[in-house]
């Protein structure tokens, strides 16, 4: 990759969503988060007993899409699976809490919707 195509106007939103993504997944995966996600969450609104896995997958995937969207490679699989994941959140987890994640509301689904735009406006970057 030469240095022009990683130093383009995309650069901030793509070190942004590193940032997210990575500390969203590797601190649940080394203190306990996603096995407690997987069993406690997952497993608890009918996902078992594939709760566990699939909690690994979503942290694993998180991990693998950040670094590819850092290096803007297989950006638009990357932003698919991550749309996905988030889409999936906003259903089971932040729409029945409302739209806002603080202020006028708890674990809303502003947040994701944000992340999503932003995975969208990549993913048109790379197909102009």
């Amino acid at each position: 990759m030469t240095s022009k195509r990683f130093l383009d106007s995309t650069l901030i939103l793509r070190v942004t969503l590193f940032i997210i993504l990575i500390t969203h997944s590797i601190p649940g995966m080394l203190n306990g988060g996603v096995q407690s996600f997987g069993n406690d969450y997952l497993n608890a609104i009918g996902f078992a007993p594939v709760g566990v896995p699939l909690a690994w997958a979503i942290k694993l995937s998180h991990v693998v899409c950040a670094v590819a969207l850092l290096f803007r490679r297989y950006v638009a699989i990357a932003a698919i699976i991550t749309i996905v994941i988030l889409v999936m959140g906003i259903i089971l987890v932040h729409y029945p809490e409302g739209w806002f994640v603080v202020g006028g509301g708890r674990n809303g689904m502003e947040y994701n919707v944000l992340l999503i735009s932003v995975l969208i406006y990549l993913m048109l970057i790379e197909w102009k």
